[in-house]
């Protein structure tokens, strides 16, 4: 029996109940999140200026043997150079650049004097259009004061948490959203299984969860498998021999824009789980934030229901 896909009368009313849900926490807790990145990233800052002498000694073998310190460094030009411009800019491998700055390495199969040449050129680009008014000594030659170098890592700290101010807050959220299911479920009852003790989700004992588990699906020919991760897995108290789990994906979103480009990724998902489990599978959203009566319907319409946050005990018309 569905929750609330088959319930189009009370999604307006939900919508907004979800949206004032999301604003609220947000107010109160964003900045909090956002802060404590920054702080964490202020530091990081520092450390990068220390490899590099505070980007006095900005060289192909400092970023060889430091290669996380790239996205501090796009940050310290002005103006600040996004990812793919200075790629463009250095006329350098992509992969260069995304394997230093995601990976913290440089590619290992990569011809060490083309590394070398690339990583020179990065270098030319980084120190032609260092930003002086933050890192006013490479102007003087004076050695930077502490205050100084603090000041300059926590405009530099700004820039980067900017640039990933979206992910910081969706990272909170998803966070306190899982905290929201683990507290429910435990006042229940339920147990968490440990990260290490994690293994086949078929094969969970009844009246435990586990979150963040890789399912195994088909995908193409049934011979090729991929694993598809899911945020949290339950197997029912009163779960009866061969039963499967039911698998929730927690989604949180602070506007109406991103949803509808992302409402395609869970049916893909569910078509893939139900393909290799059969369609008795039970794959439900837990939603907060800005889901409009577009994405609803999508959703509804692909057979996939939803829990809101702001009406958790719902919960309890699977079963829990």
């Amino acid at each position: 029996m569905p929750i609330n896909s088959n319930k189009p009368e009370l999604w307006k009313a939900d919508i907004a109940q979800s949206v004032d849900f999301f604003n609220k926490w947000f107010m109160q807790f964003a900045p909090k999140a956002f802060r404590e990145t920054r702080t964490q990233t202020t530091e990081q800052v520092l450390t990068a200026l220390k490899s590099t002498q505070n980007l006095t000694n900005i060289t192909a073998r400092v970023l060889q043997q430091n290669p996380s310190v790239l996205a501090m460094l796009r940050m310290a030009t002005a103006p600040p150079i996004a990812r793919d411009r200075l790629i463009g800019l250095a006329g350098v491998s992509p992969n260069l650049v995304k394997s230093m700055e995601l990976e913290k390495k440089v590619p290992p199969q990569m011809n060490q004097d083309k590394l070398e040449v690339e990583l020179q050129k990065i270098t030319q680009i980084i120190t032609k259009l260092a930003d002086i008014d933050i890192f006013p000594w490479l102007d003087s030659g004076k050695n930077p004061s502490v205050a100084e170098r603090q000041r300059a890592a926590t405009i530099v700290a700004d820039r980067l948490c900017g640039a990933v101010a979206d992910p910081i807050i969706r990272n909170a959220q998803e966070k306190r959203q899982l905290t929201s299911i683990r507290k429910w479920l435990v006042q229940r009852g339920y147990k968490l299984i440990a990260a290490d003790k994690k293994s086949d989700f078929r094969q969970m004992a009844k009246g435990s969860f586990a979150f963040r588990l890789n399912i195994p699906v088909h995908q193409g020919s049934r011979s090729k498998t991929v694993n598809i991760p899911i945020d949290t897995v339950i197997m029912l108290s009163h779960a009866k021999s061969g039963d499967l789990p039911i698998l929730i994906e927690a989604k949180s979103a602070g506007d109406f824009t991103n949803t509808n480009k992302r409402r395609k990724e869970e049916a893909t998902k569910v078509a893939q789980l139900r393909k290799t489990y059969g369609e008795k599978l039970v794959f439900i959203l837990f939603l907060c934030g800005y889901f409009d009566s577009g994405y609803l319907g999508y959703e509804a319409a692909e057979g996939i229901d939803w829990v809101w946050e702001h009406r958790i005990d719902d919960f309890m018309e699977l079963g829990i």
